[in-house]
């Protein structure tokens, strides 16, 4: 039987990796956010600049917007014992010319699997944005819409999202089943979960 590193160890850990440092011109600052009695986790792909400056998950408008569609506020997005937040990176990996550059690829291997392992109580996993799918999902020629099209077929646990930034505003607007089919769905099941 392996042995599970105790969660307080880990964090302690994760918060002073280093692992990246040489590649992220902003210098290291892991965002994670976890408890054990946590029922709700939430997959995204890195954090952005302003999550790096405040060091607070999804402090910035795409947080605003998967709040909206989860149907919760911020007290309860930020209740670590009823949200937890593991991106595929930890720290913000810096600007490229489209956009924040790829998670670093380091991270999810060396941590996420660790981390998990003290979520028992996850009832539903909400996987945000093409990076988060590739490591759920296993990489293949899917697309991120057909990808979110067919969230029912990911299972009762599951629910593929694109990325809530403003940046997608433009693929809202071409997806309208999104908010008339599955972001329904989300709020019951976020809220058939999380305490009142």
């Amino acid at each position: 039987m392996a042995r599970t590193t105790p969660l307080k160890q880990l964090l302690t850990d994760v918060r002073s990796c280093t692992l990246c440092a040489e590649h992220l011109p902003h210098g290291t600052r892991p965002v994670v956010q976890i408890h054990p009695r946590a029922a709700v986790l939430i997959a995204g792909q890195a954090p952005g600049r302003r999550v790096h400056e405040s060091g607070v998950p999804f402090d910035d408008p795409s947080g605003d917007r998967l709040r909206e569609w989860m149907g919760v506020d911020r007290d309860t997005f930020y209740d670590a014992k009823q949200v937890a937040i593991l991106p595929m990176g930890f720290c913000y990996p810096g600007t490229g010319k489209s956009g924040d550059l790829p998670p670093r690829p380091e991270c999810a291997p060396t941590w996420r699997q660790q981390l998990l392992d003290h979520l028992p109580k996850l009832g539903l996993t909400l996987v945000i944005g093409q990076y988060a799918m590739a490591d759920h999902f296993g990489k293949s020629k899917v697309s991120l819409t057909d990808r979110v099209r067919a969230w029912r077929d990911a299972g009762p646990d599951v629910i593929p999202l694109p990325h809530p930034s403003p940046r997608n505003n433009i693929w809202l607007k071409r997806n309208p089943w999104f908010e008339k089919e599955l972001l329904p769905v989300l709020r019951t099941r976020v809220q058939g979960l999380l305490n009142p």
